[in-house]
């Protein structure tokens, strides 16, 4: 029976699959041992010869037991007297480490014997990955770098730049989901494999290898309980019950995981190991129809022959498609994504297909999860990825399979895999063994929130910056919005805005000239809040027209003066019930005979202006003041200008006072155009379609 035992410790299928270069059947004389995770000796494993110190070490290590073989390397190496085999169990110490993901630890023992000058240079390429666990991308690129000079001819070095390169750069722009560590139902042991036990999402069945799983046993591969399917289940209030195993009739003294459920929730797919007519121990995948409100017998799934190993199975939407992981023969690499399928749900399973080279890689791919949409999850250390495992999505297109990183936080330096996901929200959990989790492996809910655009804003008076309330402000948008609501008290106004549309905000108040602008959701990713301040100017007093200019002692406006002029258009569009008149004026240099005619000509010129814009001439008319009309200092003016205060008027006596610089801005201040309402009953011309 230990041989039996032995055989579940190092069976991939539970655990997360621990790397390797080769991994290989291992061949004894009353079974055939699957999926064993051992180095192939000409890879990894250290001379035979040196076997007289490091038997039971090396015994271990094949069995899988690694934190055994901890141990007994430790042990060999302080009775090893041969330096080079003192280094080859070195090595082989930071190879179990590797094999029980303890990143740091293996880090420490690739350093060591890095440092006595090892000639295997997988330790290089061993200890950037180890490092690059660790999240410490910088450092684990340039170790990846190094392994590139001693290995030039394998892919992985410049693999291994290219992927910390982009996890530095996902890192640095996280996509929008949030992610949170299911502490209700995490042990301090692993907790991984998740899937939907009801078919309105309130209880999960996940795997586990805690206290009170059937077999009682502690496994030699990872030092915990073999594993058993639990189940929760979410009350009203959120609360998750206390996980409680799975009836004994899915539960056995050796390992189950990976559940899998159909649409209904009411047919059970999962992995385990069960006893063939043989009385070997084999991994199997099998299905359990629920009856009444307990899981029946369950039926192995005729996948592959009884020497075959298969496991973690994803049922399709219909049920009529099977997804799973082997390593049967007609692979790419290690361990593929095959799938099957049937006629109806009541035939039989057909002969497996391998995935493809689009989705599967000479690394490992494993957890699949169909979602109702079409899309397969599945989790790879083959393609570019944070480190680890890393968890992808793939939809099938008219060209083939695109196969995309789901990036950070959902994936990390470390191991994450075994998605699962809500049908109508992109809402689910997730598997991950990194830092800051209850147990070595832990469960995570992951939520992508919806993008939320909002718009807000402040209504204010332009000329004394008084909040305005009660203003009337209207949102109109090219996705066929058009609400309207007024200010509050504070002067303040707030509406939702749909994505990927454009808005014009129009804003009314009595006194006040209507006054618009304008937002865009176009482009926008993420949720936004969009902020539109207004001022309404108000309209019993002359306001100026910025950048209004004219050719030197000429009435000739110059082109920088259209941005100014049109604004003025749009003012008068938005207020069409409004006369204006326009003013020019000049400062007090020059005979006031020659001033007060060139503003006259000036301020006709903008009247002739505003005509070819299609503004009626009847509601303009002009007016030059000369220097007969200086300007009031206002309090925007002064906090522009320091040498001024409100209530300053700049009449030739006061400019006179000042320094030669301060003269001329004033001067410049004074000469300047603006406009005044002269009437509010203005009934637009009817024009006539041509």
């Amino acid at each position: 029976m230990e041989a039996r035992v032995s055989d579940v410790n190092k069976n991939p299928y539970f655990r997360k699959f621990k790397r390797t270069d080769i991994p290989h059947f291992i061949h004894t004389k009353k079974m055939k041992k699957f999926f064993a995770l051992t180095i192939a000796a000409l890879a990894v494993m250290p001379a035979i010869a040196q076997r007289n110190v490091t038997l039971k070490a090396d015994k271990a290590f094949e069995a899988g037991k690694y934190f055994d073989a901890i141990d007994e390397y430790k042990y060999a190496y302080a009775k090893a007297k041969d330096k080079d085999k003192k280094n080859d169990i070195m090595f082989m110490v930071a190879e179990c480490y590797r094999m029980v993901q303890n990143s740091r630890q293996a880090e420490i023992w690739y350093r060591k014997v890095i440092k006595k000058n090892y000639s295997n240079p997988l330790a290089t390429l061993y200890l950037a990955d180890a490092i690059r666990a660790q999240g410490q991308y910088e450092e684990a690129m340039k170790e990846y770098q190094n392994y590139a000079k001693l290995a030039p001819s394998d892919d992985r070095g410049p693999a291994g730049v290219e992927s910390c390169a982009a996890a530095i750069e996902w890192m640095g722009q996280p996509t929008r989901y949030k992610i949170e560590n299911m502490h209700y139902f995490n042990s301090k042991f692993s907790d991984f494999g998740i899937a939907y036990a009801k078919d309105d999402y309130s209880m999960v069945i996940f795997t586990s290898s805690r206290e009170g799983c059937t077999g009682g046993k502690i496994s030699g591969v990872t030092g915990e309980y073999y594993c058993d399917l639990f189940r929760s289940r979410v009350d009203r209030k959120g609360k998750w019950s206390e996980p409680a195993p799975l009836e004994e009739v899915i539960n056995t003294a050796f390992e189950e995981g990976m559940p899998s459920t159909n649409k209904k929730c009411n047919t059970l797919y999962f992995t385990s190991f069960r006893e063939d007519k043989n009385k070997n121990m084999v991994c199997k995948i099998f299905s359990s129809a629920k009856e009444n409100a307990e899981w029946g017998e369950p039926k192995e799934l005729n996948l592959a022959p009884d020497t075959v190993a298969v496991g973690h199975p994803a049922i399709s939407g219909d049920e009529l498609t099977l997804v799973f992981v082997s390593e049967m023969a007609g692979g790419y690499g290690g361990k593929d994504l095959w799938k099957a399928t049937r006629a109806s749900k009541s035939a039989d399973w057909g002969k497996p297909v391998n995935m493809g080279p689009a989705i599967n890689t000479e690394g490992d791919e494993m957890f699949p999860f169909i979602h109702a949409d079409g899309t397969l999850y599945f989790s790879s250390n083959g393609h570019p990825g944070m480190g680890g495992l890393d968890i992808f999505a793939a939809s099938e297109t008219n060209s083939g399979w695109k196969v995309e990183n789901m990036k950070y936080p959902i994936n990390s330096s470390s191991d994450d895999f075994g998605i699962c996901i809500e049908a109508e929200m992109e809402r689910g959990y997730f598997c991950s063994n990194r830092p800051g989790g209850k147990g070595s492996d832990d469960i995570y809910q992951f939520s992508l929130p919806p993008i939320e655009f909002t718009l807000t804003g402040v209504v204010r008076n332009g000329k004394t910056d008084a909040i305005i309330a009660g203003a009337e402000v209207n949102l109109i948008g090219s996705d066929g919005t058009n609400i309207t609501a007024k200010t509050e008290t504070d002067g303040s106004y707030n509406f939702n805005l749909a994505p990927n549309a454009d808005y014009r905000i129009v804003v009314k108040r009595g006194g006040f000239l209507n006054s618009k602008d304008k937002t865009s959701t176009k482009g926008l990713t993420d949720s936004e809040q969009l902020k539109v301040n207004i001022d309404l100017q108000p309209d019993d007093r002359r306001m100026d027209l910025d950048g209004i200019e004219y050719e030197f002692n000429s009435a000739k406006l110059k082109p920088s003066s259209i941005a100014g002029l049109e604004v003025l258009v749009g003012i008068l569009n938005d207020n069409s019930n409004i006369t204006i008149e326009i003013g020019s004026h000049a400062d007090y240099r020059g005979s006031d005979d020659a001033n007060l005619k060139l503003s006259e000509a000036r301020a006709k010129s903008v009247v002739d202006f505003l005509t070819t814009y299609g503004i009626d001439r009847e509601r303009l008319t002009s007016h030059g003041y000369g220097e007969t009309m200086p300007k009031d200092v206002d309090k925007k003016m002064a906090e522009k200008y320091g040498f001024l205060k409100e209530g300053d008027v700049l009449t030739e006596a006061f400019i006179k006072r000042l320094t030669p610089e301060q003269q001329e801005i004033c001067n410049q201040i004074n000469r300047r155009t603006d406009f005044v309402v002269t009437g509010r009953d203005y009934v637009p011309k009817v024009r006539k379609r041509r």
